[in-house]
């Protein structure tokens, strides 16, 4: 679960990180009243959506007079913010933050993340921040330092020193970067967190390190435990196919595709999306309905397909093992009732009870189109699809 740079901020904050002083607005009049409150002459205000690259999309300004950012303020609320993370929708613009400008002397990176391979929180940082990590790995990756952490012995101090050094950072820098870091490592082993990122981290004119932005997301199978993280959550920025299928147990991610998939199991899933290509196809989304599957969940899975209008097929493939073959096959029939489709739909039943399931299908009276294997059954999706465009 992401959320917004300020909830980042304010969580930051709270064990140590330094960061400029902001206000939260909902309005643009509210936003000259932050500039204002906060005083000085020159303020930030950034556009709080679930992505980067907010300022090369014109999601973030410096203003330098209170009537400058409630006009920029204004050409926010209300808009869509497309960046090269996002899809062409964008997304939508309800909060900005104000905070008081800072004067730069040097930009740095640091970020926390779990590393799969070594199976330990990696901390990653560059002399070089204000870009992209992806771009400063390929641009320039003789400037980032890599640091792992073991989670028996947690975060030593030595290490953090270590960074500093590696960084170039010098007298007072070197210790405020040490509690930085430290305090991020905190933040993320204390809140289940999946990545923390500063970027950039900033040393002012005056030698002080200030977080300028900050990113965090969270670990969602541990959310039951962690409440206060929870309330963070912004359904306005996600997709609301994923949220609603969240809401009933089941794993789903849109993609840009035409043919629905209905299947159980991870890897089974990634497998029928790569035969949907290699067939020629292009799959509308990833959806796991998990084992167990009751004919009201898979009945659930078609409602959640279907709220995509680009869905032109749908595809089911079942590999029945804790599922069962008739439990699936009642849960096709009862959806394809209830929902009144149209649609072409494929079926490809394996495993447990599969008889039973076929003989299920065969007996609805249905213009169900079966398939015996995982090849067959994504030519018969994307021959179906082709007859649609026709």
């Amino acid at each position: 679960m992401d959320i917004h740079e300020y909830q980042a901020k304010e969580i930051l904050a709270r064990f140590g990180v330094p960061v400029p002083r902001g206000g939260l607005a909902y309005s643009p009049e509210q936003a000259g009243y932050h500039a204002r409150e906060l005083g000085g002459d020159a303020w930030v205000v950034k556009a709080q959506v679930h992505s980067g690259g907010r300022g090369e999309a014109g999601g973030v300004k410096l203003c330098r007079s209170e009537e400058e950012v409630r006009e920029f303020a204004a050409t926010l609320f209300g808009h869509k913010l497309v960046t090269k993370q996002t899809d062409a929708n964008g997304k939508d613009i309800f909060r900005v933050w104000v905070e008081a400008a800072s004067d730069i002397e040097q930009e740095l990176y640091l970020g926390l993340v779990l590393d799969r391979k070594s199976e330990r929180i990696m901390i990653v940082a560059s002399g070089h921040g204000g870009m992209e990590i992806e771009d400063l790995a390929h641009e320039d990756p003789d400037s980032l330092r890599r640091m792992v952490v073991d989670p028996a012995v947690g975060l030593a101090e030595y290490q953090s020193r270590e960074l500093a050094f590696s960084l170039g950072l010098r007298g007072g820098e070197i210790a405020q970067m040490v509690n930085t870091v430290r305090a991020c490592y905190r933040a993320y082993r204390d809140l289940d967190a999946m990545m923390v990122e500063i970027n950039p981290l900033v040393i002012t004119k005056s030698g002080d390190l200030v977080a300028l932005d900050a990113k965090m997301s969270f670990d969602t199978n541990a959310l039951f435990r962690r409440p206060q993280i929870l309330e963070l959550r912004d359904r306005s920025q996600e997709d609301p196919r994923e949220s609603n299928a969240e809401d009933h147990g089941l794993a789903y991610v849109g993609l840009d595709g035409d043919i629905g998939c209905i299947i159980n199991g991870a890897g089974l899933a990634m497998a029928t999306m790569d035969m949907i290509k290699l067939a020629g196809g292009e799959p509308a989304n990833f959806l796991d309905i998990g084992g167990g599957a009751s004919p009201e969940r898979v009945a659930q899975a078609f409602r959640t397909v279907l709220t995509d209008a680009n869905v032109q097929v749908i595809l089911v493939n079942i590999f029945a093992g804790i599922n069962r073959c008739d439990w699936v096959a009642e849960g096709v029939v009862q959806a394809y009732k209830s929902e009144g489709l149209t649609l072409p739909v494929v079926v490809r039943l394996a495993g447990t009870n599969v008889a039973e399931g076929r003989k299920i299908l065969e007996q609805s009276g249905l213009p169900l189109i079966t398939a015996d294997t995982l090849a067959e059954a994504a030519e018969k999706a994307v021959e179906a699809r082709a007859r649609q465009a026709a």
